[in-house]
C-alpha cells in the first residue's frame, strides 16, 4: 500500500464515487452503529481499510477522500461490520470479466478505480422522431455469438458494430439492447425446495410428492435481476476496458444514423431516486438516446421532470394516466408505451379467430399525441414470429423447470404441425403468415418494434422463456435459405415502403376525418364494397384507405391497404382515388417479396394497373345512383394483405415521357 495517501473527510450530498485528478471521493450510505468504511486493495489481493468518521457525516451519508497516486491500480468495497459490500455506483467491475465462469459458488466483485479517456469525436444523441423511430431489440451476446454471424468477435459489443452494415440495410433507427450493465448470469442451485401440497389419495391417505431433480448450474442469459448499474458488462467486451468498448459502440452506431437504447430491469428493492440517477448517468456519460424501463415501481413522473431526460426516449410497460400533463412533452415526444394488447390481439387476427377485425383496426390507427405507443408481435420473452406460426404449445423442458416456466397463453397457430416440417403447403403457409405479420407491423400507425432474428425467421425451436438457454436455441441463427432470405426482403421492402411516406407514419393520432375538406378523410375504412367497412364479430376482412393529403410531405402518396384473413379468397372495391391518379397493386403477400415494388411504369415491376374510372366514388356510400357502375374488385387471397398506392394516369406518364424523349433529341 501506498504510504504517502492523505485521508480526509467531507459531508457528502449524494452517493458515489467521484474521481478528480490523483484524488477520489467515497460517499456512500450506511445506516449502522458498527464501524464502516472503504476497502482498497492492491493487485495481488491485500487490503487496507479506511474507516468512516463522524467527522464526515451527513444523516446516514459518510464521506472519505483519499489523494495520492497509483490509486488507479486498486480496487475497493465497502465494509460494514463483518459485511463487505460492492459500491452500487461502482462505475467498473473486477470479478466478473469471463462468461459463465462460476466455481461453484457465488463470485467475489469489486469496484475498480480507473478514469478512462475516450475520444467522442464530437458525438451527440441523434434524436430522431418516434414517428420516424423503427426499433430493433436485440440480447448482445445472443446476437453475434453464433458461428453463422461471421464476426470475430461474437457476443460482445464490437460484434455488434461489426453487424452495422446489416442494420443498416434492414433500415431499421434504433437498436434496444437488453441489459448490458453489469450483472452476475450464474444462478447458484437451489439448496432445497419446498413441495407442492398434493391432494389426498382416494383412500384418504396423503399423496408422496417425488423427490425434485437435483438442481443444475444455469446461466441467466437476460439480466433481469439486480444488478450493478453504473457499470457496462466486462463480459460484453472485447477489450481490457469496457467503458471503452460500449462507448465505442455508441460512436460507431451514432456515426451510421442508427440510435441506442438500453433497457433496465429493477427489482422491488430499488429505490427510485437511485432509478433517475442511473437513468442519468447513462445519458450523460455514455450518449445513449433512450431506456426501456421494467420492473417494479417506475417513478414515470419522475423521469418525465428531470430536464436532463427530456431529450431522451423512455419507453414503459405502462404510463399512469393521472402523469400525462407531465409526459407530455411539445418539443420532443420521448416517453413511449407498449400499445395495449398489441402482441395478443393481432396474433388472433393473422390466425383468423373471430371478433379481431376492431381490435385490429384500432390498434393499426392508435397513437395519441402525448406519447408514441410501441407495436410488437414478438420480444424477448414469448414465442419469436416463426415460432408462433409453427408452435402452438410451448417447449421449455431444457430449461430445467419440467416445462412448467413461461406463459401458456400465446396465441399462436402451427399452420397444421406441431414444430418443424418439411411439407411445401405448410412452409408456403407459414411464410405467408410471417410476411402478413411484417406488414400488419410496419403499416400501422405508432413505433414497430422488431426483435433480432424475426426479421429472417429465426427459430428458439418452440421454447417461449429462453432466459437459460446460451446455445443455439437462445442464439441468434444467421444461416440464410431461400425461405429466411423471402422473409428477410419482405421485412426490407416494408421498412422502406414505411420511411419513404409519411403518411404510413404520422405525429399524432388520425381522426377518421375530412378536417382538410379535400374530399377524403385522413384514413376510411372499406369492405366488399367502398365505404362500406364490415365490423361484424365474424368479419376477417378491411379496407383501409390513408389519403396522402394529410402527410407533412407535399404530394405523399395515397394508399390502400387490403385484409384478408379469412381461409377463403374475398373480393374488395377500392374507393375512388385523387384526380388524375390510379391506384397501382405494389405488394400482395401471396407472391414472392422480390416481386414487390413502388415502380410500376411500363408494366415491367409486379403491380398493377387499376383505372380510377373503374372505382367506386365517396359519394356511392350516400346515393345509390352512383353505385350502378360496375366496381372494380379486387381478388385477395386466402390469409393475405395487398398494398396499394396512387400513381400518376397512365395518359399524364406517356405526355410526360414524350416530353422528355423530346429534351434527350434536342440535346
Amino acid at each position: 500500500m501506498e504510504s504517502n495517501w492523505r485521508v480526509t473527510y467531507f459531508k457528502p450530498d449524494r452517493q458515489g464515487e467521484f474521481f478528480g485528478g490523483t484524488s477520489v471521493r467515497f460517499a456512500a450510505s450506511m445506516l449502522t452503529e458498527e464501524e464502516c468504511g472503504v476497502i482498497l486493495y492492491d493487485k495481488n489481493g491485500r487490503e487496507q481499510r479506511f474507516p468512516f468518521s463522524p467527522e464526515g457525516q451527513r444523516g446516514a451519508l459518510y464521506g472519505l477522500e483519499i489523494e495520492g497516486g497509483g490509486l488507479e491500480n486498486y480496487t475497493y468495497n465497502f465494509y460494514m461490520g463483518k459485511q463487505v459490500m460492492t459500491s452500487p455506483y461502482a462505475r467498473e467491475i473486477r470479478g466478473l470479466e469471463k462468461w459463465g465462469e462460476c466455481q461453484g459458488g457465488k463470485r467475489r466483485t469489486k469496484g475498480r478505480l480507473a478514469c478512462h479517456d475516450f475520444d467522442w469525436q464530437g458525438d451527440e444523441p441523434l434524436m430522431i422522431p418516434l414517428k420516424d423511430s423503427i426499433l430493433y431489440g436485440l440480447n448482445v451476446r445472443a446476437f453475434t455469438m453464433h458461428k453463422s454471424s461471421g464476426v470475430r468477435r461474437r457476443g460482445t459489443f464490437e460484434g455488434i458494430v461489426e453487424k452495422i452494415p446489416y442494420l443498416k440495410k434492414l433500415g431499421i433507427t434504433a437498436v434496444v439492447l437488453m441489459p448490458c450493465y453489469e450483472y452476475d448470469e450464474c444462478m447458484l442451485p437451489e439448496k432445497s425446495r419446498i413441495p407442492a401440497l398434493l391432494p389426498k389419495t382416494p383412500s384418504g391417505e396423503e399423496s408422496v410428492a417425488p423427490e425434485p431433480e437435483k438442481s443444475r448450474l444455469r446461466l441467466n442469459c437476460w439480466g433481469f435481476q439486480k444488478g450493478y448499474y453504473f457499470a457496462p458488462k466486462a463480459s460484453y467486451s472485447a477489450q481490457k476496458s469496457p467503458v471503452n468498448s460500449f462507448k465505442n459502440l455508441v460512436r460507431e452506431l451514432h456515426k451510421n444514423g442508427i440510435e441506442i437504447m438500453m433497457q433496465f430491469y429493477f427489482p422491488p428493492e430499488t429505490g427510485q431516486l437511485y432509478m433517475l440517477e442511473v437513468l442519468k448517468y447513462w445519458v450523460e456519460e455514455y450518449h445513449i438516446d433512450g431506456v426501456r424501463v421494467s420492473g417494479f415501481s417506475i417513478p414515470c413522473r419522475l423521469f418525465a421532470e428531470e430536464p436532463v431526460l427530456k431529450n431522451t426516449k423512455i419507453w414503459c410497460d405502462y404510463l399512469p394516466a393521472e402523469d400525462m400533463h407531465i409526459i407530455d412533452n411539445p418539443v420532443f415526444k420521448n416517453f413511449l408505451s407498449n400499445n395495449g394488447g398489441y402482441r395478443n390481439d393481432i396474433r388472433r387476427f393473422l390466425k383468423g379467430d373471430e371478433g379481431q377485425i376492431n381490435q385490429m383496426l384500432y390498434y393499426q390507427r392508435h397513437n395519441p399525441k402525448e406519447y408514441g405507443v410501441v407495436n410488437y408481435l414478438a420480444d424477448y420473452d414469448g414465442f419469436s414470429l416463426y415460432d408462433s406460426v409453427s408452435y402452438e404449445k410451448k417447449h421449455n423442458e431444457a430449461n430445467g423447470e419440467e416445462n412448467r416456466d413461461g406463459t401458456d397463453l400465446n396465441y399462436t397457430w402451427n399452420c397444421g404441425v406441431e414444430g418443424e416440417s418439411r411439407r411445401k403447403n405448410v412452409r408456403e403457409l407459414r411464410r405467408k403468415q410471417i410476411k402478413n405479420a411484417l406488414a400488419v407491423l410496419l403499416l400501422s400507425q405508432g413505433v414497430p418494434f422488431l426483435f433480432s432474428g424475426d426479421e429472417f425467421a429465426d427459430s428458439r425451436l418452440g421454447n417461449n422463456n429462453c432466459y437459460c438457454q446460451d446455445n443455439e436455441a437462445g442464439w441468434i441463427n444467421w444461416k440464410s435459405n431461400s425461405f429466411t432470405n423471402e422473409v428477410l426482403a419482405s421485412a426490407q421492402f416494408f421498412i422502406r415502403l414505411r420511411k419513404s411516406h409519411p403518411i404510413l407514419h404520422m405525429k399524432d393520432e388520425l381522426l377518421v376525418m375530412d378536417s382538410m375538406g379535400c374530399g377524403y378523410p385522413d384514413i376510411s375504412y372499406h369492405g366488399i364494397e367502398a365505404w362500406k367497412p364490415d365490423f361484424s364479430y365474424i368479419s376477417r376482412i378491411a379496407g383501409i384507405l390513408l389519403c396522402g393529403k394529410y402527410a407533412p410531405k407535399p404530394g405523399d402518396d395515397s394508399f390502400y391497404i387490403a385484409y384478408n384473413m379469412h381461409w377463403e379468397n374475398h373480393k374488395l372495391a377500392l374507393p375512388k382515388p385523387e384526380k388524375n391518379k390510379r391506384w397501382i397493386k405494389i405488394a400482395d403477400t401471396s407472391f414472392p417479396a422480390e416481386s414487390f415494388s413502388e415502380e410500376a411504369l411500363d408494366g415491367k415491376a409486379f403491380a398493377e394497373d387499376i383505372p380510377a374510372e373503374k372505382c367506386v366514388p365517396e359519394s356511392g356510400r350516400k346515393k345509390g345512383a352512383v353505385m350502378e357502375k360496375k366496381n372494380l374488385t379486387v381478388e385477395l387471397g386466402s390469409r393475405c394483405i395487398a398494398v396499394f398506392k396512387t400513381a400518376p394516369n397512365m395518359a399524364d406518364v406517356r405526355v410526360a415521357r414524350a416530353g422528355r424523349k423530346k429534351t434527350v433529341q434536342k440535346a
